[in-house]
Order: C-alpha cells, then structure tokens, then sequence
C-alpha cells in the first residue's frame, strides 16, 4: 500500500469508498444517537473538499445475510445529509448494476452511501468475490471504521487484497494512536473499556489481556493499511 492517511493522498476527482461505522439506532425511522455518524464528519469533510467522489459502506444491526426494511440505511442517509446540509443519496443495493451506475454517474465532491452490507451474507464471511466486487467501485479505499475493523469481514480485510492503494481515515488514525499510546503508558493501572452496546470492567491484568486481543485484532488491519502506531 502507497499511502498512510487520508491526508497523504490527492483525492482530487477519484472514487474513495470509505468504510464508516453507521452502526446507529433507529427508532421510528429516525436515528435516535447520531455519535458515530458525526464521528465519521471531518474524514468525509476532507475528502469533499477535495473534490472526491466520495461513497460511504457501513452496515447496520445483524440481518444475517437478508434484507431488513428495519435495517435499511436510509435513516443514516438522511441524518447525515441534515449534518452536511447537503444531498446523500442512498442506493438500492450495496451491489449491483444500479449501485455501479449510480457511482459512475457522481460528480466530484457527491457523496453517496451504500446500502446495509450484511444485506450480503458474503460480507461477514470476507468473500473473496464480494470483496473484489466492492473494490471495484473505488479507486482508493479508506477505513475509518475503528469499531468494526477488528472483524474480517470483506468490507475491513478482504477488500484490501484488491486496491492498489489504501489509507486509516482521521477516526482511525486518531484511535489507533491513543490506543497505542495507553497501552505503552506504565502509569496505566486500572481502567474501563467501553464499545459499542458492551461494557468490561476488569482487574489491571484482566483488562490487559482484553485490549490485548483487541489490539491484536485491530493491528491486523492497521498492519494493511500501512499505519503507524505512535
């Protein structure tokens, strides 16, 4: 991989998928917290005023592979484009000829999302052909996904195989470099580790071995993207 951040690239008129943690919850047909959202702002801020085309992939709740009118995307979509004040159009499918048509008729500085990936069994399975499949409508891929990118799925590791050229987004790059950081600190005695709907509170040598296996986890994919960890 040639570069390290999103800030060490031009992406000037080029197609950047980002792969953001949309994860939210919906209730009513609204988002009811929009943290991971705006979390995911000043990446695709930069990459607009770049003049990038810029499509967003995330997934939302657990479908196991089938569509979930309650798990569609659309909500987020229009959440974000309240934020932006601006149009983000939300497609059909993650996939497919309209998804391809849709992406190859943007312009520079749109931004487009993706509908729900795990609509797509092939996702958490890190398909080979449904990672290529998502390569090809990028032509430099960025994760800024630090809560999902200890997973192996297609849209975090598989879909790096098949980019020439791959970067962390502002998010990641911010957490990888305080995780690295707190777990070099010796003045780091007891602590409270919090993700997404779950909650560990351990003892000092507890809590060591659960940020390690994270770390471990999550250093598989900084590892890909070429990111160093300060």
């Amino acid at each position: 991989m040639n570069k390290l951040t999103v800030r060490d690239f031009d992406a000037t008129g080029r197609r950047v998928l980002v792969r953001v943690d949309f994860n939210v919850p919906i209730s009513d047909g609204k988002v009811v917290d929009d943290a991971r959202i705006r979390a995911a702002i000043p990446t695709i801020l930069l990459l607009v005023s770049q003049g990038a085309r810029v499509v967003l992939a995330s997934h939302l709740g657990r479908p196991d592979g089938k569509v979930s009118e309650s798990l569609r995307l659309r909500p987020v979509g229009q959440r974000l484009a309240e934020i932006l004040s601006r149009r983000v159009p939300v497609t059909g499918d993650a996939l497919g000829v309209g998804t391809e048509d849709a992406v190859a008729r943007m312009k520079a500085g749109e931004i487009i999302l993706l509908e729900n990936l795990r609509f797509h069994a092939e996702e958490e399975r890190n398909d080979p052909a449904f990672a290529k499949a998502l390569a090809s409508l990028a032509d430099v891929y960025v994760n800024d996904a630090f809560g999902s990118a200890h997973r192996a799925h297609a849209s975090t590791e598989g879909i790096v195989h098949h980019v020439t050229e791959a970067a962390a987004g502002l998010l990641m790059s911010a957490e990888v470099t305080y995780l690295g950081k707190a777990l070099g600190s010796p003045e780091v005695r007891e602590a409270f580790l919090k993700g997404g709907y779950e909650a560990i509170s351990s003892t000092p040598a507890g809590l060591a071995a659960v940020v390690k296996d994270s770390y471990d986890r999550w250093g598989k994919v900084v590892k890909q993207i070429g990111l160093k960890v300060e």
